[in-house]
């Protein structure tokens, strides 16, 4: 019964909503104005029972940390951006140095910030990762914008030079763009950094980084970040639905 006479009452508010919506065009302007914050009031309720709506039910399920891993994998991770739903879903302007959560934060050298990042929700039927980030750009007079993600200590702990590191990234531009990856490697005072172009051809890619690369005292490492750079990114869209990464040893010959 209650549930027969909830639908009743839905029904009834559909209908008078309907109507207001037809009779905008001809009522009196003060009637139309308290109508018009009736309904602001709604959408805004509304609106909000969709977006945790889509959360819940969308497909993948937030949190999820399902995706392919290499054979032989000892560790793999997908940062909290592609996983869960940021306190913040959205950023404008983005001044360099903002953190958008622990793990992620933005850089660039554009004296003026006409950049704007959104988090949104993967519904797509390629996508394993529930949430992606969204970045749009307008003018822009510097040379690069860089997202640099903390890896966590979980990911350097036993490293060692037959480990290899790969990260696999889903990338939608609107225009092309020079994207280059950078792995950045603490060991005591030094660091190093390996870097590796993307292709520019196909949105799936992904990147390998040796760790028998140069000198690295692995004994020693203290901290792993990662950086993913865009060069030049004037005027465009750049959507990043799924970053993952994954360590694994090298096949002995």
């Amino acid at each position: 019964m209650g549930n027969r006479l909830i639908g009743l009452m839905q029904e009834r508010a559909l209908r008078r909503w309907s109507k207001a919506a037809n009779d905008a065009a001809h009522l009196p302007l003060p009637e139309l104005r308290e109508r018009r914050l009736q309904a602001r009031a709604l959408r805004k309720q509304i609106d909000r029972l969709i977006y945790v709506a889509d959360n819940r039910l969308g497909l993948p399920s937030v949190g999820s940390t399902s995706f392919p891993r290499p054979h032989g994998t000892d560790w793999s991770w997908r940062p909290s951006i592609w996983r869960d739903a940021l306190p913040t879903p959205g950023l404008s302007p983005v001044y360099t140095d903002t953190r958008i959560d622990t793990e992620t934060a933005v850089f660039h050298d554009c004296p003026r910030s006409e950049i704007s990042l959104r988090q949104l929700r993967n519904l797509g039927k390629q996508d394993l990762a529930p949430f992606g980030l969204r970045t749009e750009i307008f003018g822009f007079d510097g040379s690069f914008l860089s997202l640099a993600i903390d890896l966590p200590k979980a990911a350097h702990a036993g490293l060692n030079p037959s480990h290899l590191l790969r990260a696999e990234l889903m990338i939608e531009t609107e225009k092309p763009v020079r994207v280059t990856t950078r792995l950045n490697l603490q060991h005591g005072p030094n660091a190093e950094q390996i870097c590796c172009e993307l292709p520019a051809d196909g949105t799936d890619t992904t990147v390998t980084f040796d760790l028998a690369f140069g000198d690295l005292n692995t004994n020693r490492i203290c901290g792993l970040w990662f950086d993913l750079i865009f060069d030049c990114p004037v005027m465009n869209q750049i959507t990043i639905r799924d970053l993952t990464f994954t360590r694994h040893v090298r096949a002995e010959i």
